[in-house]
C-alpha cells in the first residue's frame, strides 16, 4: 500500500515542496530511501526504526521503499525524519490518509521518539501558507517561529506518539498566532551616545548614515573612539518593521542562529573578526548557508580594523554592497541571499596607527604604508558614502561632565527621516535613499540651482566617478530629509561633500 506525506526541502532561503512516498511490498526486509537524499537522510533509517519502537509502533518486516519526490531535487538535513515516519504509518494503515492531505510535516526524530528542532522553520511555514495547506506539524521548539505566519494552524510536537494521536483525531493544541508589534520595539542594550565625549562631527555623520542607510568608514588613531561610535550606532537606527523583522528572522533561522524567542526583534549587528574568510563573510559551503553580510541584513555589518581584513574578503563585498544581494554559485546550483546592510568600517591611518596622532610619531616605512593602502581599492571606496576622520579626543573634552545628547533623541530624528524616505520611495520598493538606483536618482531627486552648480564644480574638481556622483546625491537627499526639506539646497550638498574624501590622502 502506498502513501504520501507533504514536507519540504530548504535550498538557500526558500522551501520547496517535497512528497514523501512510501510503498510497503512483500519481500526480504529492506528499508530503502531514494530521491537524491544526503547522508543525514540515509542515516534517518535507524532513527526512524528506534523512534517507532519507542512510540509503540511496529516497523514493517518486509520491503519498504521511500521516495522523496521530485527525485531531481537534492534533499539535505534531518527535517525529513518525521514525515518519513508518518508516511510509513500511513502506508500501514495506522493513520488515515485523508488526515494528511492538507498538512505539511517536518521535524527531526531522536532515538526515543522525541521531535527535535530544525533550521528554517519559518521558511516551512511560509511555504505551507503559500501552497494552501491548512496546518503544519513541526517540533515544539520551532512553534513560536512558525506562528509568526498568519492564516495557518501550527501544531507543536514533542514526541512522535503525539503526532500519531493527532493524526488519529486527538488534536495537539494549536500554537496561537503571535503579535510581535511590541517585541520589535525593545530598547537597545548597547552603548548610548550620551557616553561619547566630543566627536560632534562623527555623531552627525553616523546620524546621516542611520537615516539614509549609508555606508560609512571611520579613520583615526588608536583610542580615538571609533569602536565605541560603531557599537553605539545600532542604538540610533530606526525601529524594525514587521516585514524587515521577518526577513532577518528567516535568515537567522536558516543559519540555525535564531534566539529562543523565535524572532529577530532588533536590527542585526554583526562584527566578524578580521581573520574571517571570504566564505564566512559572503556565505557558502557544500550546502550554502548565509554569511556575515546576510546575517547583518537590515542591520549593521561592522568591520573593525578594516584594512587588516584580507583584500580578497574586502573585494568580495563590492557586489553585495551595490546590489543588496549575494549570489553563491556551487556545482549543485546558484543561490541568492539578501544582503541589504549598512557597512560601518573602522581603520587606523597606517599600520602603526599614529600617522594622524598629534602626540605620537608614525613609525611606518614608505613600503609598509604603500602595502597598507593598496588593500583599499578604488571600486570599494566608491561604494562607501561617508568618510570621516575621527581625531583623538582632547583631555578637556574627555573630562567634560556636561550632558550629551542621548541615542533616543537622535533615533527620533532618524525615524522621522526614514519614514519620509519609506513613503516617498514605496512605489519602487525602496526603504532608504541608499537603495536607490541611478535612474531613480536622476529622475526623482531635485536640486536647487545653486546646489547643482556646487555639485557640478565638485565633480569636475575632484574627478569623481559616476557612482560617487550618485552617492553624493543620495547623501544630500538624506541630509535634506533630516532637515525636513523637499528640495536639496547648496548647504546639503556642501555637507555631503565634507564627508567625501579619500581616507588615505
Amino acid at each position: 500500500m502506498a502513501s504520501l506525506i507533504h514536507t519540504a526541502a530548504v535550498l538557500g532561503l526558500e522551501a520547496h515542496p517535497v512528497q514523501a512516498e512510501t510503498d510497503i511490498s512483500p519481500g526480504l526486509g529492506a528499508f530503502i530511501i531514494v530521491g537524491l537524499p544526503d547522508t543525514a537522510i540515509q542515516e534517518a533509517r535507524e532513527r526512524i526504526k528506534s523512534a517507532l519502537k519507542h512510540a509503540e509502533m511496529d516497523f514493517p518486516r518486509t520491503r519498504v521503499i521511500i521516495n522523496l519526490a521530485p527525485a531531481d531535487l537534492r534533499k539535505t538535513g534531518t527535517p525529513f525524519d518525521l514525515p518519513i515516519a508518518c508516511s510509513i504509518l500511513a502506508a500501514q494503515g495506522v493513520i488515515e490518509k485523508t488526515a494528511l492531505q492538507h498538512t505539511l510535516i517536518t521535524g527531526e526524530l531522536g532515538l526515543d521518539g522525541t521531535v527535535r528542532p530544525i533550521s528554517g522553520a519559518l521558511s516551512f511555514a511560509i511555504l505551507a501558507k503559500k501552497s494552501g495547506f491548512h496546518s503544519i506539524i513541526l517540533p515544539a521548539e520551532n512553534a513560536n517561529e512558525a506562528a509568526l505566519i498568519q492564516g495557518i494552524n501550527v501544531y507543536a510536537a514533542h514526541h512522535l506518539s503525539e503526532v500519531i494521536e493527532h493524526l488519529k483525531g486527538n488534536a495537539i493544541p494549536i500554537t496561537p498566532t503571535r503579535d510581535v508589534s511590541d517585541s520589535i520595539a525593545l530598547p537597545f542594550l548597547g552603548p548610548d551616545f550620551s557616553a561619547i565625549r566630543g566627536q560632534a562631527q562623527a555623531r552627525r555623520a553616523l546620524e546621516i548614515a542611520a537615516a539614509g542607510g549609508h555606508n560609512i568608514l571611520l579613520q583615526g588613531p588608536p583610542g580615538s573612539g571609533k569602536t565605541l561610535l560603531a557599537r553605539a550606532f545600532p542604538g540610533i537606527l530606526p525601529r524594525l518593521t514587521l516585514d524587515e523583522a521577518l526577513e532577518a528572522t528567516r535568515i537567522h533561522s536558516i543559519a540555525g542562529l535564531l534566539p529562543s524567542e523565535g524572532i529577530i526583534n532588533s536590527r542585526p549587528f554583526r562584527a566578524p573578526h578580521h581573520t574571517a574568510s571570504t566564505a564566512s563573510m559572503i556565505g557558502g559551503g557544500s550546502i550554502p548557508k548565509p554569511g556575515e553580510i546576510s546575517l547583518a541584513h537590515r542591520g549593521v555589518l561592522f568591520l573593525d580594523e578594516f584594512l587588516e581584513f584580507p583584500r580578497s574578503v574586502l573585494e568580495s563585498l563590492r557586489q553585495p554592497l551595490e546590489d543588496g544581494t549575494i549570489t553563491v554559485n556551487r556545482a549543485h546550483g546558484t543561490l541568492s541571499f539578501p544582503a541589504r546592510v549598512t557597512l560601518v568600517g573602522a581603520m587606523n591611518p597606517c599600520p602603526c596607527g599614529y600617522a594622524t596622532d598629534p602626540d605620537r610619531t608614525c613609525a611606518c616605512s614608505a613600503i609598509q604604508l604603500s602595502r597598507y593602502q593598496k588593500k583599499l581599492s578604488g571600486p570599494l571606496l566608491d561604494r562607501i558614502d561617508l568618510f570621516l576622520e575621527v581625531p583623538k579626543v582632547p583631555t578637556a573634552e574627555l573630562t567634560d561632565i556636561a550632558a550629551q545628547e542621548n541615542s533616543e533623541c537622535i533615533r527620533n530624528r532618524v525615524q522621522i527621516a526614514r519614514d519620509i524616505q519609506t513613503n516617498r520611495w514605496k512605489f519602487i520598493g525602496c526603504k532608504t535613499n541608499a537603495e536607490l538606483g541611478s535612474d531613480h536618482v536622476r529622475r526623482s531627486i531635485e536640486l536647487e540651482p545653486e546646489a547643482k552648480l556646487l555639485l557640478r564644480h565638485a565633480v569636475d574638481t575632484h574627478r569623481l566617478s559616476a557612482r560617487s556622483y550618485f552617492r553624493l546625491l543620495k547623501v544630500s537627499r538624506t541630509i535634506a530629509d533630516l532637515a525636513d526639506k523637499e528640495k536639496i539646497c547648496s548647504l546639503h550638498v556642501a555637507e555631503s561633500l565634507n564627508y567625501r574624501h579619500d581616507p588615505l590622502t
